[in-house]
């Protein structure tokens, strides 16, 4: 019975009942960590991981070392790969010990025992469908506005990050740890062309000599939406994909200014450093949190090599490249308008 899955507590319910979804949360994290040893134990080891960091231009990298990451970092997401296995995020093939808490009727908040934060998330759909950010984009800012008080929220395409492309959902972490989360305007002000600003809405397209990067402001969130499905539409007929254009997305909200959607542009899936024969072979893919600014390194001695030099070259093959990026915000220009 999928019920069993989520706890059954008191003070759970009462935080729920008044809205407090990010403290509810955080009583999810607690009530895990004391009764799931494998969580408890991967938390524990966290604590400890290797990190080091650099600036590239305007950019801020840290680099983690983070080795209980390697299952999804490597993840084999090809159609064989996926039907092979069984869904890590349905109900009925979640760990026993793993218990979860129920969200707006039909999105399950469960504890990501493989942590990149102090407190890691995964949001899943209860129902088992493929990652797509068309048709959950409004869930995504929901959610994101419901878990603002103190978790960022984080989407990665299922061509470009996402380990369970097969079965929508997001991430929540620990608000304010990813370096661009704090350098964003700074960014924006240093290395941005405004293409809407209508007073209440702003898009903007940041080229930090990385990243190609859409930056989208808005009050309220049936804009996000309109201005998001505005942006989904222009890149879709610009990238020509087959399915899902590569992207990946940070969300953040603050009541006073309302939602910040940094969007990230991708040209491919993995670096070729990725494929690479030993000892050439370095072990990062690339996804939301690599491009927030904190690169996730499963093997130590890849942690050991990576330098300004091959961060640069990582991050700078996955994204869009720039002559691209300033054709396509060109046309966006239009679509906006």
């Amino acid at each position: 019975m999928i019920e069993d899955i989520f706890i059954k507590n008191g003070k759970l319910d009462e935080l729920i009942e008044q809205n407090l979804y990010a403290d509810a949360a955080d009583f999810l994290f607690n009530s895990q960590i004391n009764k799931w040893k494998f969580m408890r134990e991967n938390y524990a080891a966290h604590k400890n991981v290797k990190e080091k960091s650099f600036w590239l231009d305007e950019c801020k990298f840290k680099v983690q070392f983070n080795p209980a990451r390697i299952k999804s970092t490597s993840a084999d997401v090809s159609e064989a790969g996926l039907n092979s296995r069984r869904c890590f995020l349905c109900a009925e093939n979640l760990p026993v010990d793993q218990k979860g808490m129920l969200l707006n009727d039909n999105y399950m908040i469960l504890c990501n025992p493989y942590p990149i934060f102090p407190q890691h998330f995964t949001v899943s759909l209860l129902e088992h469908k493929s990652q797509s950010i068309q048709i959950s984009i409004k869930k995504l800012l929901e959610i994101t506005k419901q878990l603002s008080k103190k978790y960022t929220l984080i989407y990665n395409g299922p061509e470009c990050g996402a380990s369970a492309p097969d079965h929508l959902h997001f991430q929540a972490g620990t608000k304010l740890l990813m370096p661009i989360e704090n350098d964003i305007f700074q960014l924006k002000n240093n290395c941005g062309n405004i293409l809407l600003n209508d007073g209440q809405n702003t898009l903007s397209y940041i080229f930090d000599g990385l990243r190609t990067i859409i930056f989208i402001e808005t009050l309220d969130l049936d804009s996000a939406v309109k201005l998001f499905e505005k942006f989904y539409r222009g890149y879709s007929k610009y990238s020509n994909a087959l399915n899902e254009p590569m992207m990946n997305i940070l969300c953040n909200y603050d009541k006073e200014f309302g939602f910040g959607i940094i969007v990230f542009l991708r040209s491919k899936h993995r670096p070729k450093s990725y494929y690479n024969e030993e000892p050439r072979k370095i072990i990062v893919s690339p996804a939301a949190i690599d491009l927030g600014g904190i690169i996730i390194s499963p093997r130590e001695k890849d942690f050991e090599k990576l330098n300004k030099e091959l961060i640069q070259e990582i991050i700078s093959e996955v994204s869009l490249n720039s002559y691209s990026f300033k054709i396509f915000a060109e046309n966006l220009k239009d679509e906006l308008n």
